[in-house]
């Protein structure tokens, strides 16, 4: 992937700022030429991941950071509290212009239109990597339809849309789903029998991202969009092919984080972040040495010697200190180390104690230290194998299965050597009980990975408002976002976001 990013970084430079639809700049890359040979393709294609690593932070936020993980004390100014406590309004609608999500989607359409005409030396290559956009165009839809809801259909590189017919009305929410569904096969059928990673490299799309994407659309669209189990029933087969494509939980929580174990066999696809070239945001729920150093870990360890640089603008709150209070969970240590004002003695704090508690630096993305300086370099996985379990678990819940085998891989893996199914175990409940049992076990699972907002709402309404202390039955319309009214000033098609009138 480096092999190509500094030409990348120099064919982006050409491209203009968008409208709030990114509509009104032409397509550099086509009018220059850009398409009329392999290398320029490939160069492109890597672009194209250059592009979803400058989209991953919001990608998180929009995941994230309007559930129950953050909102607890920090030891700086605290980030986003707006989106943290759903004060959410017209006038402070966050995200404008769609995020700029669709400027990354004008240059996978780019990618889409242009790629076809190229002769390549291996034709199945280029399969291969039409069928990676198809699933990135899918991502990036399913963002937005889970954000906003209606959104604007554009499948057409720039450079041919009619200057005269910029505006673009928001399509339904069902005519977006089907989009995605349309991309999602457009997908498989290009990766075909091909199920090999993109040069043995777990940073681009793969036949096993779109299934995992698949499970996860197809759960939205049967329980939000009222598929019912015919859709559940599509996530599941999905998902089970997955297991089949080298793809894998790791034995323990310590081979999963850290930057020698990027290349573990269950990340399924993961951003990637090299020294020199790009640092992930997680510095940002870490903090100064300043703050940081004369604290102690909840073991009692001092924190004197801990190299790092960053802020801490997100705090863990006391719903996700609590959930993870169990010290037989190796998820506990692996995601974040507690810091406490003393070390009690010598002995810690085994267990949550507010008055000596001083904050929380975030553990999975932490990077390496070399030499002097921590360097945030850990690739971000968007699907790992874990997921695609409990998202199995949904599925088979949903279709009124027994989940718990699903539920009970996380936990064993999570407990390790601690692990007693009768103590730990979980058995099969209701479907509601079943329900919560998943919430909570992705809950632990997936904390900083932009998960557990996307959780809730695909769970239900209910599970959103019930589970979100800022939010109150009536606050449904929340649950999406508006648009703010310069979107609607620079298109006049758009209409508001229902609620937000």
């Amino acid at each position: 992937m480096k092999k190509y990013i500094y030409l990348v970084l120099a064919a982006i430079t050409f491209i203009a700022c968008e409208s709030e639809l990114e509509l009104s700049s032409p397509s550099e890359l086509t009018t220059e030429g850009f398409w009329d040979t392999e290398e320029g393709v490939r160069t492109a294609h890597t672009g194209l991941y250059a592009n979803l690593r400058s989209s991953a932070e919001d990608l998180w936020l929009l995941g994230e950071m309007r559930s129950d993980i953050w909102g607890g004390r920090t030891y700086e100014s605290a980030f986003n509290i707006d989106l943290i406590e759903s004060n959410i309004s017209v006038a402070t609608a966050p995200f404008g212009g769609w995020a700029g999500l669709y400027t990354r989607i004008h240059r996978v359409n780019d990618f889409l239109k242009n790629t076809p005409q190229v002769t390549f030396v291996n034709e199945d290559d280029k399969d291969h990597l039409l069928a990676q956009a198809y699933g990135l165009r899918a991502l990036y839809y399913y963002t937005l339809l889970k954000t906003w809801g209606d959104v604007p259909i554009i499948l057409e590189p720039i450079g041919t849309i009619d200057p005269n017919n910029l505006s673009k009305p928001r399509s339904s929410q069902q005519e977006v789903m089907d989009l995605i569904k349309s991309d999602i096969e457009a997908s498989l059928g290009g990766f075909g029998s091909d199920d090999s990673f993109w040069e043995g490299n777990r940073n681009f799309w793969s036949k096993a991202a779109t299934l995992a994407l698949k499970g996860d659309v197809y759960i939205w669209s049967g329980n939000l969009l009222g598929g019912g189990a015919s859709d559940f029933t599509v996530a599941k087969a999905a998902l089970q092919q997955i297991g089949l494509l080298g793809v894998s939980l790791a034995g323990n929580i310590s081979d999963l984080w850290g930057v020698d174990n990027e290349g573990n066999t269950e990340f399924i696809f993961a951003i990637q972040y090299k020294q020199d070239e790009a640092s992930n945001f997680y510095n940002n729920l870490t903090g100064r040495s300043t703050e940081i150093n004369p604290q102690y870990d909840d073991k009692g360890n001092s924190m004197n010697d801990f190299v790092i640089a960053g802020a801490n603008r997100y705090g863990q709150s006391e719903e996700t200190i609590f959930l993870l209070d169990d010290n037989e969970d190796n998820r506990k240590d692996a995601t974040f180390i507690r810091l406490y004002i003393d070390d009690n003695g010598g002995i810690g704090y085994p267990t949550y104690v507010e008055p000596a508690y001083f904050g929380s630096v975030f553990n999975k993305f932490l990077g390496q230290v070399i030499g002097t300086e921590r360097i945030f370099e850990n690739d971000v996985p968007v699907y790992r194998f874990a997921d695609v379990l409990l998202l199995l678990a949904e599925a088979k819940n949903l279709l009124g299965e027994d989940p718990s085998g699903e539920i009970n891989q996380i936990r064993a893996r999570a407990y390790g050597a601690n692990f007693v199914a009768a103590i730990h175990g979980y058995t099969n409940g209701s479907q509601i009980e079943n329900t919560n049992a998943i919430l909570d076990e992705r809950y632990k699972e997936f904390i900083g990975e932009g998960k557990r907002w996307w959780d809730l709402r695909r769970a239900g309404d209910n599970y959103v408002i019930e589970n979100i202390d800022f939010l109150n039955p009536g606050d449904e319309f929340k649950l999406l976002l508006p648009i703010t009214t310069d979107m609607i000033g620079r298109n006049p098609l758009l209409e508001q976001t229902p609620g937000y009138e």
